[in-house]
């Protein structure tokens, strides 16, 4: 996708919540606690907000290329002349506790492209004053690449079975508001991956965390970073990093606009936690947004 596409896809898409009719807000929205996460994703991952029963959700993600760095820099309209990854997703509240959600990626290509996902979140307790201190969820998801084999043996995509096309994961969400205005996040992670390459590790345990700061009843500061636990001799950290994301949440008339930087390239957890390879000192961070629509 060259600059030009890329651009004005952003363009109409920050702008078409304004054609929309009005609906309520954050700040007209009668919860009897303050919010913790208003949406159901912080950055790269999941929140412990879940949709109501009986809403749907459309979600449009985009990230593009490195704003600096050896890909990035003005003669890469500092990454908007690519798209790193996009992901197209629809997902549906089954109760107020208990909603699931599929989707489809293009994928970086370092490994996979042509991706499908799909997960599962149940609530297991609600932050209230005065009988529940915090909140936690419980989220389970999977993906699967139906891209072409690899010609090369020695490639994680060769795919000797079907099987090897699928990871897991599976995490407990535990978050806490303090106030009106402040918000913390603790996501422990444990992923597999059926079919890897010789210098990695099939299961990996990850740390996330991330918090999240009301700054006006539309406005909000987002952080997410996710440290990933591995063998070192599998996994070099001189290539491996860690997740890394800041963003900008933005309510305009019933959509949830985030606008955000990481290191990321893929999208999902199966993607952002095994296969960062970027690094935020070199300048290898890239701009991406998230449209969220509910119906």
């Amino acid at each position: 996708m060259n600059f030009s596409l890329s651009f004005f896809t952003f363009l109409f898409l920050a702008a078409s919540p304004l054609f929309l009719a009005q609906t309520t807000d954050e700040s007209e929205i009668p919860f009897e606690e303050p919010i913790t996460f208003s949406s159901t994703r912080i950055i790269n991952g999941h929140s412990i907000a879940s949709l109501p029963k009986g809403t749907y959700e459309m979600r449009i993600e985009h990230r593009f290329g490195d704003f600096s760095g050896t890909n990035g820099g003005y003669q890469n309209m500092f990454g908007f002349d690519y798209l790193s990854d996009m992901r197209i997703a629809i997902e549906y509240g089954l109760s107020d506790k208990f909603m699931l959600g599929f989707g489809r990626s293009k994928g970086t290509g370092a490994p996979y492209r042509s991706l499908l996902d799909g997960f599962l979140k149940f609530k297991v307790l609600e932050q209230k004053k005065g009988s529940m201190p915090l909140s936690m969820t419980v989220i389970s998801g999977s993906s699967f690449t139906y891209m072409k084999n690899s010609i090369l043996q020695s490639d994680v995509s060769f795919f000797p079975k079907a099987s090897h096309r699928l990871a897991y994961f599976t995490q407990l969400n535990l978050a806490k508001h303090f106030g009106e205005r402040f918000s913390l996040a603790l996501i422990p992670t444990l992923l597999h991956r059926n079919y890897v390459t010789q210098n990695d590790q099939n299961t990996l345990f990850a740390l996330g965390s991330a918090f999240r700061l009301k700054i006006s009843s539309r406005f909000a500061i987002l952080a997410e970073y996710y440290h990933v636990f591995h063998n070192k001799q599998f996994r070099p950290s001189s290539f491996y990093k860690n997740s890394l994301g800041l963003a900008l949440e933005w309510f305009t008339f019933g959509h949830n606009f985030t606008v955000n930087f990481t290191n990321s390239g893929g999208l999902g957890e199966t993607q952002f936690i095994p296969y960062t390879t970027e690094n935020w000192l070199k300048g290898q961070f890239r701009f991406g947004f998230c449209v969220a629509r509910k119906f």
